[in-house]
């Protein structure tokens, strides 16, 4: 049998001392900014750590009161549909470049519900094992941020709206409402009056607000035929959906899905049918992403800089580590794209 290897030893404060020739208290107060040494002591300290690659123990940064250098995400939805979820990817790739750039790591977990959400937030308080999280996919009737306000845990809140009643929660927030206000509009202009929002989870306040938001402009316009099916978000729901609809007496000449994998089944499942888009019918996806141009027709879709969406959040949890007031941040009205799936009403 092959020998264990033994793990590599870590450097210490005692390692670095030898190297600078201080003493291990001098390390200590040069390595915490604390006075008791001089600059140039505190500079030769700091270069022999970094040749060593010193890094603080997180044991050592909690038993200080100092934190963790870990903040917390968690996400309650059902795992087989995060892996096609672009929106997620490119917000996580936002969340860690700022991340990176201040040294702080990403702990993050999927759970099945929000009441399993709420008891990682309280093992993770209780525990000290984040500094502070970041909460997606608001509720309407949501129990996380008056969670997160009573165990005095900084967070932010992606995609809800400003909420008056946690004034220590950060917020960052996207105008649904005014994005499904100007695909409607659009959709009008080219004389659609049958539209079906294929949409995504029910209960999210994103969701709701879409769907409000195009009752309303169906209702200012007159139009009777508009109508929202909520999904899980997979292409298998989206296609399914999709048939049910296209083969109804009355079919809609538009279709709007609230991402790219379930407009891309949709275009698929509608040309099974034998509906060609756009002369039979229009679809608008919600997210653009390369799998809009990757398909036939290119769909046309709501734009938006989702990795700057995650960098900003990231910024805004990183201000309340350092001890920043909590503020309600928006980002820009996603803007319709338009391509080659959406057309005049050929009905």
């Amino acid at each position: 049998m092959p020998a264990k290897r033994s793990p590599a030893r870590r450097p210490t404060m005692k390692d670095i001392a030898q190297r600078a020739g201080v003493s291990e208290s001098a390390v200590s107060f040069a390595l915490n900014d604390r006075p008791g040494v001089s600059e140039v002591t505190r500079d030769r300290v700091r270069r022999v750590a970094e040749q060593l690659g010193w890094r603080p123990s997180t044991a050592a940064r909690q038993l200080s009161g100092e934190g963790t250098a870990t903040v917390g995400l968690v996400l309650a939805r059902p795992a087989d549909t995060l892996g096609v979820d672009s929106f997620f990817l490119q917000l996580i790739s936002g969340i860690q470049e700022v991340l990176a750039e201040r040294h702080l790591g990403l702990l993050f977990q999927v759970v099945e519900d929000v009441d399993d959400e709420c008891a990682v937030y309280r093992r993770w308080w209780a525990e000290h094992r984040v500094d502070g999280v970041m909460a997606v996919d608001p509720r309407t009737d949501d129990p996380r941020p008056g969670l997160l306000d009573e165990l005095g845990l900084p967070a932010v809140v992606i995609g809800g709206a400003p909420d008056a009643r946690h004034p220590g929660l950060s917020t960052v927030w996207a105008d649904d409402a005014g994005a499904m206000a100007s695909v409607v509009g659009r959709l009008h202009e080219l004389g659609h009056r049958r539209i079906v929002h294929i949409a995504g989870l029910p209960g999210l306040a994103h969701t709701e607000r879409r769907i409000r938001t195009l009752r309303a402009e169906a209702d200012r316009r007159g139009l009777t035929e508009v109508r929202s099916v909520t999904t899980d978000y997979s292409d298998a729901q989206g296609a399914a959906v999709t048939r049910r609809v296209l083969e109804a007496a009355s079919p809609p000449t538009a279709l709007v899905y609230d991402n790219d994998v379930m407009a891309v089944a949709g275009v698929a499942a509608a040309t099974e049918l034998g509906f060609s888009v756009p002369g039979d019918v229009s679809v608008v996806a919600w997210e653009d992403s390369a799998l809009c141009r990757m398909v036939k027709p290119w769909l046309s879709a709501l734009s938006r800089d989702t990795v700057e969406f995650g960098r900003t959040a990231a910024k805004e949890l990183t201000s309340l580590l350092d001890g920043g007031p909590a503020r309600a941040v928006g980002v820009p009205v996603p803007e319709l794209i338009e391509r080659d799936s959406t057309g005049p009403c050929g009905a």
